[in-house]
């Protein structure tokens, strides 16, 4: 329950409300304001009257819709006025943001009548690229929406009707495929005629569903043919039947599907246990539904039941669909949203429900267990990919059906684009995932019966690339995976299993490690032992061939993970150490950190190698190293051992790789702010920011590291080991399946380019 002080507090702290204003170009100059305003933005006015459909060129129109209530019909508080309203559309604007990436301007009217409501709204028009209607009474929101989407050439999208529809039938179509039974068959009664009720018995019937089968019931009863109330409101009258059937009660014996968009305790468990054998059950009156879902569910077990509520399962939630909806339809310039954009969201929606749930989606629900069946019919707002699946849906819809401006060339293309909103993290992954296709690498995964291992196998599998080797005991993997119904792909080949206590194995590596390193203090029996453990195993494996990379520390520290890595795997030839690297995203920058993990204080060589390693893992990333040797002293400004360290880093660095922009020693704000700081140090080699720090000590990359991430670096991966002679990264024992999937998909990629690190050192070897 949420305390009513916190939540006035929540909205009353300054600054007041939850909403801002930023500007989106720099305006740090007198000439950027010169471009802001006049005279510069003479120019894109002149452009836009030449060329009305320019505005969404030169103006923030495109990503701009407008929330607009006049406080007639707010919440379950009913006719509260426009200001008291406002609350609430601000915090629509912030969902929009949140989950789809979309500006809003909210817009409390002062216009209860349906004539002065549209005039204002299409007086506002030219400002918006959509439109959303929010907390309008009914009837007359039907008629306004109406109105607005014949007279206007965007969206106009009445949320409180067809989100609540959207949402609705995507959980009504999921239930049915669980309980077994078809649209076009299922008796469906609804309680309440307003505008969520009328919306959603319109979409199901669009979608196959039967008027002949469906009952809408009011507050006065069973809407019928006989009644003589209806025709002050034909919207509710247009589904009225002719049947015997006068109340609630007597509509609900036999039905197989209950919507309540009603009143609190409309519904009583009678009613439920009349209902038909495996009966469904959306009671999603708010905050309290028409009948509660524990009770619901003692009444008749065989039901899937869901509400409005987020502390129960199967929550009917309208941010499933309002951001996403909004955000395919801005994107092809839609002029409206129409049945099929609607169709395919809910689709996209039931889709979605049916696939394995991330388990960064189960953290953000206090680690419930998540996954398809009568508890989970719906997926939840946290949940990333709804983005992904309804946003393409609905451009595609619309682009189909010829309301696109702009309309959808590459779905996957779209997509792609799509995942910047949801940070540089899939955009990362998508790039390490591109390097891998069609030329999968073989993964070993030390802990090969931990759970997040198991489930993060079926996620590998899907995005391709990496062949899954788990090193564990076969029997306990194979049952292990059957408890937590995974298809591994055991049989296809598609995992594979290798058992750590096969001996002829452990011989063979123990006897090859040992003539490895015997004159570098490894025993015969030392050797035996390290690869008897499963970290070992797993690093012989990937050292003799047998595997590409591998990922362990899931059940170990940092520390005893990497002990036993680093005993197994030489380093690359000719470099002295590996390094542990760290990649950030700050201000919209891919910024990789080093040393973070690994030499506590390297010498000037090592942390040359260190800085050209890092080099080149920032060039499989995509992106053009720019390496700045960090340090106290700025370009010979102080005389210590410290600082000369770093210029001779620096210049073992450039000897080796003299393609490379180098510079250093420096402070870290003047590598970050090169532009401002050349016109002081106009010799320095950095055309541009900095992408690769090099610090001069583990604690000074360590603890750069963990103040950029809580400073609110976007991103953090890591660390990444390179420079060992095999691919090899180390889990955090609390790491999720997330982690685990992200971790494998990165040593896959390190795995399908080594030659990257191996030319990136040896010359510091050389030159050193």
């Amino acid at each position: 329950m949420i305390d009513r002080q916190e939540a006035l507090q929540y909205h009353s702290v300054h600054p007041p409300g939850k909403l801002a204003i930023r500007p989106t170009k720099p305006t740090a100059t007198a000439h950027d304001l010169s471009l802001a305003y006049s005279p510069g933005v003479a120019e894109p006015c002149r452009e836009i009257h030449k060329s009305p459909d320019k505005v969404f060129d030169y103006t923030a129109k495109g990503n701009l819709v407008g929330v607009v209530t006049n406080g007639t019909a707010v919440l379950g508080l009913g006719n509260i006025g426009p200001e008291a309203g406002k609350p609430v559309m601000e915090g629509k604007a912030v969902l929009f943001k949140r989950f789809a990436g979309i500006d809003v301007f909210d817009l409390e009217l002062d216009a209860p009548g349906i004539d002065e409501f549209c005039a204002a709204v299409r007086a506002l028009a030219p400002t918006f690229g959509g439109i959303n209607l929010e907390d309008i009474k009914a009837p007359d929101c039907f008629v306004i929406e109406e109105r607005l989407r014949r007279e206007l050439d965007i969206p106009v999208f009445h949320d409180d009707q067809h989100g609540t529809a959207i949402i609705t039938a995507a959980g009504l179509v999921n239930a049915l495929h669980l309980q077994q039974k078809k649209l076009s068959d299922a008796r469906i009664v609804f309680s309440g005629a307003g505008a969520a009720a009328l919306a959603t018995l319109r979409l199901i019937l669009t979608m196959g569903a039967r008027l002949d089968n469906v009952i809408l019931c009011d507050s006065k009863g069973v809407v019928h043919t006989e009644r003589d109330d209806l025709e002050r409101n034909p919207y509710k009258g247009r589904y009225a039947v002719e049947t015997q059937l006068r109340t609630l009660a007597d509509a609900m014996h036999g039905a197989d599907v209950f919507i309540g968009v009603s009143v609190a305790d409309a519904v009583t468990p009678d009613m439920i246990r009349s209902m038909a054998e495996r009966p469904i059950v959306f009671a999603l009156a708010n905050p309290d539904p028409e009948i509660p879902y524990p009770l619901a569910k003692e009444v008749r077990p065989d039901a899937i039941v869901g509400t409005g509520r987020s502390d129960f399962p199967n929550q009917v939630n309208n941010v499933l669909g309002f951001p996403f909806i909004f955000r395919g339809a801005l994107d092809v310039r839609a002029r409206t949203v129409d049945d099929g954009m609607m169709i395919a969201a809910v689709r996209a929606l039931a889709e979605l429900a049916r696939e394995d749930v991330d388990d960064s989606v189960a953290a953000a629900y206090g680690g419930e267990e998540i996954r398809f069946g009568p508890e989970y019919v719906i997926p939840k707002p946290f949940d990333p990919r709804v983005l992904l699946r309804v946003a393409p849906a609905v451009a595609q819809a619309a682009s189909e059906s010829g309301v696109a401006r702009r309309p959808l060339q590459d779905v996957e293309a779209y997509r792609i684009g799509l995942e910047r909103l949801l940070g540089r993290e899939r955009e990362v992954l998508r790039r390490a995932i591109s390097v891998t296709v069609g030329r999968p690498q073989r993964i070993a995964f030390a802990e090969g019966e931990h759970e997040c291992v198991l489930r993060a196998v079926p996620q590998l599998l899907e995005q391709g690339g990496i062949t899954p080797v788990l090193v564990g005991e076969p029997a306990l993997i194979r049952s292990r995976a059957a408890e937590l119904r995974l298809d591994l792909g055991f049989d296809q080949g598609l995992t594979e299993i290798r058992d750590p206590s096969d001996v002829q194995q452990q011989h063979e590596f123990a006897e090859r490690l040992f003539a490895r390193r015997g004159r570098r203090g490894t025993t015969l029996e030392g050797a035996h032992r390290m690869v008897r453990g499963r970290i070992g195993f797993a690093a012989s494996l990937a050292w003799e061939g047998h595997v590409d990379g591998m990922v362990a520390g899931l059940e170990r520290s940092f520390p005893d993970t990497l002990r036993p890595i680093l005993r197994v795997l030489d380093t690359v030839e000719g470099v002295r150490a590996a390094s542990g690297v760290h990649l950030l995203e700050i201000a919209n920058q891919l910024v990789f950190f080093t040393d973070t993990t690994l030499q506590i204080d390297p010498s000037a060589e090592a942390i040359a190698e260190s800085a050209l390693l890092t080099a080149d893992l920032a060039v499989s990333f995509g992106e053009t190293p720019r390496l700045a040797m960090v340090s106290f002293s700025q370009f010979g400004s102080v005389d210590d051992p410290r600082a000369a360290k770093m210029r001779r880093a620096t210049e073992l660095a450039r000897a080796a790789r003299p393609d490379l922009q180098i510079e250093g020693e420096m402070h870290v704000d003047t590598a970050w702010d090169v532009t401002k700081k050349r016109a002081i140090f106009p010799f320095m080699q950095l055309t541009e920011r900095a992408n690769v720090l090099v610090f001069p000590s583990l604690e000074a990359g360590n603890v750069a590291q963990k103040v950029a991430v809580m400073a609110g670096a976007e991103l953090s991966i890591g660390p990444l080991l390179v420079g060992l002679g095999r691919p090899a990264n180390v889990l955090d024992a609390q790491a999720t399946v997330r982690d685990v999937v992200r971790t494998a998909t990165l040593t896959a990629m390190s795995a399908a380019h080594p030659q990257l690190a191996a030319a990136g050192a040896s010359g510091v070897a050389r030159s050193g």
